[in-house]
């Protein structure tokens, strides 16, 4: 009896804290948050410096102070003694982090073409002349990027709902170029953050910190004036708990809020549209698990009522005054035909093969991947529920445009959803069972289910990469007029394809896409089966040769069919580069 005593009591005095613990100390994983998000303000942060130092003296003192403060954040996380002084010191690295993003505009504020795009289109709306469908070629150039087309011309139009530049009309006496369409969406940036700061639990806050504004990633697309980061400081409020909206069948004012969030970020850039789906689908599961199938329909009418209402609200002028070029404007980067570009499955095509006859099918491949996503994460919303947020972009990885900055500028949804809509929030969700997903065979059925819903999006992506190239090029000859430049080149061209194609020349070297070169001799359309020469000259009539060694790809895109061809001519433009060659005649 004794012995059991003590062996009931001995485990309990093992877990009394000792003598010297202090009553509220925060826990280990919290400091080492609070410490990473210190860390993370580092990153860049020194480029911003010298350029500041260099003709902004006040923001690089302020930049400075910011680095005593990282030095004294990064002390304070590792000593302080209760939790209520870490979530004090978390504080402390937000208002650092937004300083030094402010300092950072405040030196690099100038854009890219995505703010330039938008700002031209406030000065167009101030002005009552059309936003939509009309070209501005003089945006681009002088290091402003372009966006190719496969048609061989450039897409000088702006193609993004209107909110962004609704918004920037107001700080159009900042300045000329970029800088009002890069403070909206610095603002914004700065407003997501802080938002999505104060509705996370007290000591996951840092990682909000971290992830908006720490390594420097998405403050750089703010200074880029890119509306993606418009969309995503409306839907931080929407995302966060977004399980619990409707709940008891009630949406309240705080639950119309987010649904006017929604239809704002659906009118301020397409990403959304992806998201938006998931979110309806998922508040539709989890509120029939409590309401039922007409209370949960309820809840998500007048979620979607709410935002479709906002998202009409904001495009009522555009929709009343260009309802053509609107509608097209809108709609234009899933119809303006750019050329391949990204990390995605386009890669195969663009660098390890030359190209395929059937680009056509990525774009069939991310769609019928987007709706089979969606199917699958109602069939399997309890174990899907949680990565409401990711899923969607998974279909970006297929698409012809398959960039790193869909995926990276969405990335604090994904943590504002891991950590408030974790799977114990879908316990009780519903999810669509037909009698062959819920017998006795129901593990191979739903396998099988499921294999069969992503098939047509596996299989249209296998097409799209083993195409072959339509057409073989040769080069003949290489004209030089300097030491280190090109300025023509001579092919010979075979279109072994059963159809008419119209080719548009370009060299890359390595990744991204070049103007491309004028053809000045060779038929517009080359018949099918034929051969044919043609002279190329660059755009700027003369192309500067890189250093030896780098690969360089002549490529040939076609726009009906979508195809690419390509070649190296790396040996060919490097011997060109030893041997001066007179230009014929």
């Amino acid at each position: 009896m004794l012995l059991a005593e003590t062996q009931l009591v001995t485990p309990r005095r093992r877990t009394q804290p000792a003598p010297f613990a202090v009553p509220d100390s925060p826990a280990q994983w919290h400091r080492v948050l609070t410490l990473l998000a210190d860390i993370s303000l580092f990153v860049g942060t020194r480029a911003v410096w010298a350029q500041a130092a260099t003709h902004r003296l006040a923001v690089a003192a302020v930049i400075s102070v910011c680095y005593a403060s990282i030095l004294a954040c990064g002390v304070l996380a590792l000593t302080v003694r209760r939790a209520r002084s870490l979530a004090r010191l978390d504080l402390c690295v937000l208002v650092t982090a937004v300083t030094l993003t402010l300092c950072a505009w405040t030196v690099l504020h100038g854009g890219s073409d995505e703010a330039d795009l938008t700002t031209q289109a406030a000065r167009e709306l101030v002005m009552g002349r059309p936003v939509y469908g009309q070209p501005w070629p003089w945006l681009f150039g002088h290091g402003v990027a372009l966006t190719p087309t496969v048609t061989g011309g450039y897409d000088f139009t702006y193609g993004y709902p209107p909110l962004a530049p609704l918004l920037t009309a107001p700080l159009l006496w900042l300045g000329h170029g970029g800088a009002p369409a890069t403070a909206v969406s610095t603002a914004a940036l700065v407003t997501g953050t802080v938002t999505l700061w104060r509705m996370l639990p007290a000591p996951w806050r840092s990682a909000a910190t971290m992830a908006c504004l720490g390594f420097g990633f998405l403050p750089t697309y703010g200074r880029l004036g890119y509306p993606a980061i418009l969309a995503l400081a409306l839907l931080i409020p929407v995302v966060v708990r977004w399980p619990r909206i409707g709940a008891g069948g009630r949406l309240g004012a705080a639950g119309v809020a987010r649904a006017a969030c929604l239809g704002a970020a659906c009118a301020a850039q397409q990403l959304p549209w992806f998201v938006a789906p998931f979110l309806l689908a998922g508040i539709y599961a989890v509120r029939r698990g409590e309401l039922g199938a007409r209370g949960a329909a309820s809840v998500v009418l007048r979620v979607a009522g709410v935002a479709a209402t906002v998202w009409l609200l904001l495009n009522t002028y555009f929709i009343v005054s260009e309802p053509r070029p609107w509608f097209t404007g809108i709609a234009l980067p899933l119809t303006q035909g750019a050329v391949l570009h990204g990390q995605g499955l386009v890669g195969v095509s663009l660098y390890f093969t030359n190209g395929s006859d059937r680009l056509d099918w990525h774009s069939r491949a991310s769609l019928l991947l987007a709706a089979a996503l969606t199917a699958l994460f109602v069939m399997f919303v309890r174990r899907l529920g949680p990565a409401a947020t990711v899923l969607p972009w998974l279909a970006f990885y297929l698409a012809t445009r398959s960039q790193d900055g869909y995926y990276l500028m969405m990335t604090p949804l994904w943590l504002a959803a891991a950590i408030t809509a974790p799977a114990s929030e879908f316990a009780t969700a519903w999810q669509p069972r037909p009698r062959p997903l819920s017998g006795p065979h129901r593990r191979p059925a739903r396998a099988a289910a499921t294999l069969l819903l992503l098939s047509p999006a596996l299989t249209s992506a296998a097409l799209a990469v083993t195409g072959t190239p339509p057409l073989r090029m040769q080069v003949t000859s290489v004209h030089r007029p300097s030491a280190g430049t090109v300025s023509l080149l001579a092919l010979r061209v075979t279109n072994t394809s059963d159809r008419a194609l119209s080719p548009h020349f370009t060299l890359t070297a390595g990744q991204g896409m070049d103007p491309y070169w004028a053809i000045t001799r060779g038929p517009a359309t080359l018949p099918a089966h034929t051969t044919a020469r043609y002279d190329l000259v660059p755009p700027a009539g003369r192309y500067r040769v890189p250093r030896p060694g780098t690969r360089i790809r002549l490529r040939a895109f076609t726009a009906s069919p979508q195809t690419l061809s390509s070649t190296d001519v790396q040996a060919a433009v490097e011997r060109a580069g030893r041997a001066v060659r007179p230009l014929p005649g």
